[in-house]
């Protein structure tokens, strides 16, 4: 096998990995959802994505962030920005996966790591999604500026939806305990981090035309 043939495979690895990364960010609440509910017959929703921790579907939450986690820890930008935050999105995805939050009450020693490294991850991948994937080059494609305006809108999302989750735990979650916003809010937000690196991947919204995909950073 030729070294050009090996570089191809190695890169269309990466990329199928890189996908993997934003479908289970689509996926993962709407997997723990189902799981729980026909597999171990428990509640569809809980108050927040984190606390499926608590139910039969615990494992695949965790194994899903140490997954994403283990990507990001060896994700390879186009700049050393790009590899910062990769490794920042790691350690905070490991901070949510091995500090469980709080099952009820006040927040723990745990659960405000959990927290903490929560609203972190979240805030990195709103970086990505606003900073480092709009990056543009001198001429940028028809497609490449599309994909700029799905980047913006889903940072956006991402953004919008950290403020609300900080605004219903600030003022309105002690009147309402059994609330599922927090759930909701979360799933828009990992949509749309999906639906972001997805796009990212080059093939998924807007993608290059074939001649042009070589050339052009997506």
């Amino acid at each position: 096998m030729s070294t050009n043939q090996k570089f191809s495979r190695h890169t269309y690895s990466y990329k199928e990995l890189r996908k993997a990364v934003g479908w289970i960010g689509i996926l993962l609440p709407f997997t723990l959802m189902i799981g729980n509910s026909f597999i171990f017959n428990e509640e569809v929703f809980q108050e927040s994505i984190s606390h499926y921790y608590y139910t039969g579907m615990g494992d695949v939450f965790v194994g899903a962030l140490c997954a994403v986690a283990l990507f990001m820890f060896f994700y390879s930008g186009y700049d050393s920005r790009d590899d910062w935050a990769g490794h920042l999105a790691g350690v905070f995805a490991i901070g949510v996966a091995w500090f469980p939050v709080t099952e009820t009450g006040t927040a723990t020693g745990a659960g405000i790591i959990h927290l903490i490294c929560a609203g972190l991850f979240f805030f990195i991948l709103a970086v990505f999604s606003l900073f480092l994937f709009t990056l543009k080059e001198e001429n940028p494609s028809t497609q490449k500026s599309k994909r700029n305006n799905v980047y913006v809108i889903c940072g956006l999302i991402i953004l919008t939806c950290m403020l609300a989750i900080a605004t219903f735990h600030g003022f309105f979650r002690d009147d309402n305990p059994n609330s599922r916003f927090v759930f909701v809010a979360e799933t828009i937000a990992l949509v749309a981090f999906g639906t972001s690196w997805l796009t990212k991947g080059g093939d998924f919204l807007f993608p290059d035309e074939p001649r042009a995909s070589t050339k052009e950073n997506n």
